[in-house]
């Protein structure tokens, strides 16, 4: 019984895996540094200094925007923009903007921005909220294999 339930995990992981890659729109070759809609917007429009203030995701708007590293960058409040462009590398998101995990994999994948966390004091994105708890398990290794993976997979 032990064992057909162990073959019975081991079978699921490998079809949450598969399913995961078929599922995450990889990207190949060099990428931009920042991970931007194709209207050219950053995080898909989330507020990133909202993630370190509010302690939560929030859409930003264009209305209160700035342009940084080839991208618009949208947040709530023109306080929260100032905040960005004083410090835009305090509040960017690691890898991008791209999936955490999927760079510390070798590879990117677009983000979930509801799928989040700083560590560190740095912004971290990941696919969705599956993938960042697996992210999660091990977090610290997965920062210093992307942090390793990161300067090869961008332009």
């Amino acid at each position: 019984m032990r064992q057909t339930a162990i073959s019975l995990r081991a079978r699921c992981m490998a079809l949450a895996t598969l399913v995961f890659l078929s599922a995450t729109q990889v990207l190949a070759g060099p990428v931009d540094p920042v991970n931007k809609t194709g209207h050219g917007v950053a995080v898909k429009g989330y507020d990133v200094v909202a993630y370190f203030k509010q302690g939560k995701p929030v859409k930003g708007s264009a209305q209160f925007s700035t342009s940084w590293m080839g991208a618009a960058w949208w947040f709530t409040s023109s306080e929260d923009r100032d905040a960005f462009v004083a410090k835009p590398e305090q509040y960017a998101p690691q890898y991008g903007g791209y999936c955490s995990w999927a760079v510390s994999k070798g590879y990117t994948a677009e983000i979930d921005p509801e799928a989040w966390r700083i560590i560190d004091g740095k912004l971290y994105l990941n696919y969705s909220k599956d993938v960042q708890r697996k992210w999660a398990e091990d977090v610290q290794k997965r920062i210093a294999e992307a942090n390793k993976n990161w300067p090869g997979l961008h332009k």
